[in-house]
């Protein structure tokens, strides 16, 4: 899909600066995106990163699908109602709004930043955006509201016509930095293998 952003520089007036509106505008048309994920944690405490790699999916009307398969499976998933993770095959863990507030909340936040949902952002951080040009463009989120502002100091966004990079820097010097790549819209709908996983149990 390498056009497409050479098609949104064409359909686009080239002297227009990127707003957060418009960019919450640009990822509201994008109603499933699916891309491949490179995930590494520096932990300052231990000599090597963590690295983990898998497919992330967002689906507007139904949520967050966290694939990973190195170094072992986990799938996590996310939407209005509560949280599921599945590790190497194990029975599901659930959390929902009423057995962990505070967990439910950062998943929340995690489908907002996803989707640049400039209402829930304004309401946990202060904003700092910035037009890189050409269409790029960066976004700092400072966490205001508790627990988040107990656990990031910062939560740093990049891209262009998609999410490309999340890096979440913690109060305790430790770092998360995700890249996103190979992003996809086609089928704009669920396949039936990914309706079957957002509705099971």
């Amino acid at each position: 899909m390498k056009w497409l952003p050479l098609l949104a520089l064409l359909i686009s007036p080239l002297v227009s600066a990127v707003t957060l509106d418009e960019l919450q505008q640009r990822f509201t048309e994008q109603p499933v995106v699916r891309a491949h994920f490179d995930q590494t944690r520096t932990i300052k405490d231990l000599p090597q990163p963590l690295r983990s790699q898998g497919e992330m999916l967002i689906a507007r009307d139904h949520g967050l699908l966290w694939d990973q398969k190195k170094p072992f499976p986990m799938m996590l998933l996310l939407d209005d109602k509560r949280m599921v993770q599945v590790i190497n095959g194990q029975p599901p863990q659930t959390v929902t709004a009423e057995n962990n507030p505070q967990m439910f909340q950062f998943n929340h936040l995690l489908r907002a930043l996803f989707q640049a949902d400039r209402k829930v952002l304004e309401e946990n951080f202060r904003i700092a955006f910035n037009d890189l040009g050409n269409g790029r463009w960066s976004l700092v989120l400072t966490p205001t509201t508790t627990p988040l502002d107990k656990i990031f100091s910062t939560l740093d966004l990049g891209g262009a016509t998609f999410l490309e990079s999340i890096r979440l820097n913690d109060k305790q010097g430790d770092r998360t930095d995700i890249t996103l790549s190979q992003h996809q819209l086609t089928p704009a709908s669920l396949t039936d293998d990914e309706r079957q996983r957002f509705a099971a149990p």
